[in-house]
């Protein structure tokens, strides 16, 4: 019994990725892998340990992996905890004071408006949106199949597609490729974090600030045109089918009943956009490339696409048991957002260790989704492991959403959007890689691979 459980274990398909840090790194050889790979700053200890701290350039960096500490930084006392300044300096100019950035009250005042747009009833509304964005893609990619494909490209214009309908009801066709370039500009030149984005405080200009002030104008004045667009469509025959736009738009605190204003609504918009494809693109091409290097899991996705996937798309979402245990598997190997940091604001402890005003809480989904004490076969492709009857994964060392209060606000649009276009995705064809170099993960904003690989889409 023992060989058998070893020769299954050993057919596992294990993605690769890059290697541990050394042991002990300068301060400016950290700042380094920050900047290029941030999932290469960890040593093999902070897969093992459950606290790790060092010095950085004057303050105390604290990487937490026990679920306690994770608890009373981002749930219990996550108050006491806020965005670092690089974190501020890096985002807001694609997100503005919108949801992802604000604090305090203005947080409280914006989630509790924001709120009611994602229920799992007005999801349900923005389903057919999905789908026929869907349908359209698989009817375009029929036509190359057999031929090599940058299939991940072909995810992210699925994706901003669907954010454009569900956020807008507009086509987004012809602005995709507009929109592609801002994030990709932004991605590869400004997002890529600097020593004095973390050693400057927030009131001192950084250097980097003036190009990413440049893009801010360029890229405001984008979505404004896109809201405007919309506005012009309402206004031109019947009304369009309501969407996240019109919600966001009725929004009213619950307090005070204020809805947002015009720069507020450009904010939320851009976040959404930006959230709403971005991250579920990611997850998407991860998903793919792995079934296409495990393919007895893909032929088990298109079997249930074939039993289930045709149904209505409120139905088979909940249906679709095995492909999205396939996406949360995707999303522990491949977290979307691969770290959270936090600053202390007060003096505070963690595991009997002091902590200063200043201090860093690092909470790297990558390393808790691989984390030897809390996953068996942490860095193998094994999506049983989120199938019902499986044992119960413990709340806080799975978090490709975050946990606590800032919980994302559009998880269950966005697995639901996963889980429908993964089915009908593999349930039309068959997904092989033609590129056999290996895809290596890299952080910057989100999880991305190093390379964009060729695969071949075969017919079912």
């Amino acid at each position: 019994m023992a060989s058998q459980v070893s020769m299954a274990r050993s057919k596992l398909l294990r993605p690769p990725v890059p290697e541990p840090a050394p042991d002990t790194m300068s301060p400016l050889e950290l700042a380094r892998r920050m900047r290029t790979n941030g999932i290469t700053v960890y040593a093999r200890r902070a897969y093992e340990d459950e606290l790790i701290a060092r010095r950085f350039f004057g303050r105390t960096s604290f990487v937490l992996n026990g679920p306690e500490m994770i608890r009373h930084v981002l749930v219990d006392r996550h108050e006491s905890y806020g965005r670092t300044s690089a974190s501020i300096r890096i985002l807001r100019p694609l997100v503005g004071a919108g949801l992802f950035l604000s604090e305090g009250n203005e947080w409280r005042h914006q989630r509790r408006a924001l709120a009611p747009a994602f229920t799992p009833k007005t999801v349900s509304l923005l389903i057919p949106h999905m789908l026929s964005a869907t349908a359209e893609t698989i009817a375009e990619l029929r036509t190359t199949a057999g031929a090599p494909l940058d299939l991940f490209a072909s995810l992210q214009r699925l994706a901003l597609e669907i954010a454009g309908r569900t956020m807008f009801s507009l086509e987004m066709r012809q602005r995709s490729t507009e929109l592609r370039a801002f994030i990709e500009r932004y991605g590869q030149r400004l997002a890529r974090p600097h020593l004095l984005d973390v050693l400057l405080p927030l009131r001192w200009p950084s250097p980097f600030d003036l190009p990413r002030s440049h893009f801010r104008r360029a890229w405001t004045a984008f979505v404004d045109q896109l809201i405007e667009d919309r506005r012009r469509s309402s206004s031109e025959g019947q009304p369009p089918p309501r969407d996240l736009l019109d919600l966001v738009l009725a929004a009213r605190s619950p307090e005070t009943g204020k809805a947002f204003s015009q720069e507020q609504v450009r904010d939320q918009v851009a976040t959404m956009i930006l959230a709403g494809h971005e991250t579920t693109a990611v997850t998407l091409f991860w998903a793919v490339y792995l079934l296409a290097c495990a393919p007895d899991a893909q032929d088990r996705v298109a079997d249930e696409s074939e039993r289930f996937g045709s149904s209505d798309g409120v139905t088979a979402v909940d249906r679709l048991v095995y492909t999205r245990a396939v996406l949360q598997e995707a999303m522990r190997l491949y977290p979307p957002a691969y770290v959270i940091v936090r600053a202390a604001r007060e003096a505070d402890e963690i595991a009997d260790m002091p902590v200063r005003p200043g201090d860093l809480m690092v909470v790297s989904p990558w390393l808790l989704h691989r984390h030897r004490r809390r996953w068996i076969e942490p860095d193998a492709f094994m999506p049983e492991r989120f199938m019902p009857g499986s044992p119960a994964i413990d709340r806080y060392a799975y978090l490709p959403f975050g946990v606590g209060p800032r919980v994302c606000i559009g998880a269950q649009f966005a697995m639901a959007e996963a889980t429908l276009v993964l089915s009908r995705l593999v349930g039309t064809f068959r997904i092989e890689l033609v590129d056999p170099r290996p895809v290596m993960p890299v952080a910057i904003v989100t999880t991305q691979p190093d390379h964009h690989p060729a695969f071949r889409l075969l017919s079912r």
